[in-house]
């Protein structure tokens, strides 16, 4: 019975709370009717809104005393801004100043470290049945199978291992990537900047989930998206091309001409010819290559390749494993997601011959395996893998997970893309067709539509789009030019456009913080958070990016999220963020509901929402649930947009018991969750 009492108590207080929370009341236009012009505190706070994530406490007076124009050039020359503070809560995560190969080294895979160690995978197939007990499984089946007492030995050898050689585990890359996001995100001066790392992560979505790519991403923020944000869009289209998380998401590392593998294959079927001819040994590789073609064991293969030495007539056939061409992932999404749009006018034949120029851009030693952790160990850096890739035409100098550009596995033929020729020859093929991209006059429409979605709304004018197009191309991809016309545009201040963006999940987490004058230190906890919320950088499985629109994030579950993460944070349940609310405190408990209002929403509510709240402050707060924690070496983001989980095994994060005055900072939770602020 009481079970069933505090299951309608509950069901009546989300009734109550969903009254504010209703998808409908997201979309409306308007908090309340709309003025002829923006006053200038709403001007003030429009700009720290859309270029920002959201004022902290005077800040609005902060930029009304430099003045609002001053304010936006500073934000587009970030590099006129201290940022020591951000700078500061960041210096700990140490993956992000490290290169790749040293990431390869210190962060290692913990399975692929043991089955190095214990032999590498030629020798764990071979020896199979004798396999010893606590040795990594060479499959998630096989380690599944495993014993309690197996999985156990398995820990604890792995854990001596990282111990020994100061190691660390490789399920701290993404939360310490996310960590990396959020401060900066919270604390840095440059808001302009971090919001256009957001955009551009989302353009050129790469996702952590797949395989190595992980391992990529601190450079690839780091040195591509960062470095150009504010930059020229050729530079990231260029810096992204040549990446190696891109070239490893969209699989183009293992895009090669087609009569470049059939002369390789037919190249190594005269080796292993020669090699039978002669008398020698064959690698272990290729007697099991003949084994399965032939399908005989050790000893008939030896008795096969004496008769075909003694009848000089030996045919085997090419190897067909791992056979690799073309591959259009990248070419397509070039096209459609980067540059022209899916109305841009390519077609299936563009698609083909785009990827034609971007066959040989590859990747070193892709999944680290020269520089892992066990090569370190085993004082040796993988000599053989070595020789492989000098074969596969890979230079030595080139280290482990570096853009390369293998002339051997590039298509030199002439290439037409958009009805233009390209025979630059090598890698300038693909600068070749990247200049013919940036340069068409659907990617400046493609680019301008997709800002002033991000800067103005959901559904902007043809007119404006159209303004900043022309702006992005009479300046040969100036982003920084691009969103000065962008934010002097009569349309970025129109009283129609004010407050009605919603807010993306991250957006509403990061604001929150600001808005509240809080601190964290974006622990594994908080990143829980945000994935219950929806939206994890990088943590997006489709190379479209999160969306940027109100109808892919309102409905009722997730603003009911939204609400759960304000109530936590605000009662300080988060372990490792921290909000003091004591400047909310007045002596009239009568009038707490109004200075959070004034102090949070500035005043701007409408009277239905004034309404609402005013029931709810009668009402308990819904109960706070956790997040996920990630508790596995795999990548645990989901997709969030659709639900799916990624691998691996997760746990709830540990929550903090409330702390704080409980009827404060459930005003304060009450007005977070709000239309008013979850709209920008």
């Amino acid at each position: 019975m009481d079970k069933f009492c505090g299951l309608i108590r509950r069901i009546s207080v989300l009734a109550v709370i969903s009254a504010v929370l209703a998808p409908a009341m997201f979309f409306r236009a308007e908090v309340r009717s709309k003025p002829a012009s923006l006053t200038p505190e709403q001007k003030t706070l429009h700009v720290l809104n859309r270029i920002g994530f959201g004022a902290r406490p005077g800040d609005v007076e902060r930029v009304n005393a430099m003045g609002l124009q001053k304010y936006i050039d500073q934000q587009l020359d970030p590099a006129s801004i201290a940022d020591t503070i951000a700078e500061s809560k960041v210096r700990g995560l140490d993956s992000t100043k490290m290169t790749t190969s040293e990431l390869f080294a210190k962060y290692p895979n913990p399975g692929a470290l043991l089955r190095q160690l214990e032999g590498g995978r030629a020798a764990q197939a071979q020896n199979q049945q004798q396999m010893p007990r606590g040795s990594a499984p060479a499959t998630p089946q096989e380690e599944a199978a495993m014993t309690q007492d197996e999985q156990r030995e398995r820990r604890q050898k792995i854990n001596e291992l990282y111990r020994k050689y100061d190691l660390k585990p490789a399920a701290q890359l993404v939360p310490q990537i996310v960590a990396n996001r959020v401060l900066r995100a919270v604390y840095s001066e440059k808001q302009l900047q971090e919001v256009m790392v957001d955009f551009w992560q989302n353009h050129f979505n790469v996702f952590a989930g797949k395989a190595a790519v992980r391992w990529y991403i601190p450079s690839y923020e780091r040195d591509v998206l960062r470095k150009n944000a504010l930059g020229n869009f050729k530079d990231l289209v260029v810096g992204t091309a040549q990446h190696p998380a891109m070239l490893f998401y969209l699989d183009n590392f293992e895009s090669v001409s087609p009569a470049v593998q059939n002369a390789a294959n037919d190249r190594n079927v005269q080796r292993i010819q020669r090699m039978i001819r002669n008398g020698q040994p064959l690698p272990a590789q290729a007697r099991e290559r003949l084994k399965r073609q032939f399908n005989l064991d050790d000893t008939q293969l030896g008795q096969r390749l004496k008769e075909m030495r003694a009848s000089g007539s030996i045919q085997i056939r090419p190897q067909q494993q791992n056979q690799r061409g073309i591959n259009e992932n990248y070419a397509r999404e070039l096209m459609e997601l980067h540059t022209l749009g899916v109305d841009g006018g390519y077609t299936q034949k563009d698609i083909v011959e785009v990827a034609k120029a971007f066959t040989g851009w590859t990747i070193a030693d892709p999944r680290g395996y020269r520089r892992a952790a066990a090569s370190m160990i085993q004082g040796s850096e993988e000599q053989r893998l070595n020789r492989i890739q000098r074969q596969m035409g890979f230079s030595d100098d080139v280290d482990s997970g570096e853009f390369f550009f293998n002339t051997r596995w590039h298509d030199p033929n002439v290439k037409n893309v958009l009805g233009q020729k390209v025979n630059e020859g090598g890698i300038k093929d693909g600068l070749k067709v990247i200049d013919i991209l940036v340069a068409h006059p659907s990617t400046a429409k493609h680019i301008a539509l997709k800002l002033a979605m991000k800067f103005v709304g959901d559904n902007p004018s043809d007119a404006l789009v159209k303004r900043v197009a022309e702006a992005f191309s009479s300046s040969k991809g100036d982003i920084k030019v691009t969103l000065k016309a962008l934010f002097n545009d009569k349309e970025f201040f129109a009283p129609e456009n004010y407050r009605t963006k919603i807010k993306s999940p991250f957006e509403l987490a990061v604001s929150s913080i600001r808005a509240l004058g809080g601190e964290t230190n974006a622990s594994p906890a908080f990143v829980a958070m945000l994935t219950k919320l929806g939206e994890v950088p990088y943590g997006y499985q489709a190379p479209t990016g999160y969306p940027d629109t109100a109808e892919d994030w309102v409905n009722t579950g997730a603003l009911l999220e939204r609400m759960n993460f304000a109530v936590a944070f605000a009662s300080n349940r988060i372990p490792g963020s921290r909000v003091d609310l004591r400047r909310f405190a007045v002596e009239d408990k009568g009038k707490l509901l109004d200075g959070a209002i004034s102090k949070i929403l500035y005043n701007e509510i409408s009277a239905s929402t004034r309404s609402n709240l005013q029931k709810q402050l009668g009402q308990p707060l819904p109960e706070v649930k956790a997040g996920a924690d990630s508790d596995a070496d795999a990548m645990d983001v989901p997709n969030m947009r659709n639900g799916q989980q990624g691998g691996g095994n997760q746990r709830q994060a540990r929550l903090l018991a409330p702390s704080g005055n409980p009827e404060i900072f459930k005003v304060v939770s009450l007005v977070l969750g709000t239309p008013e602020f979850q709209r920008q």
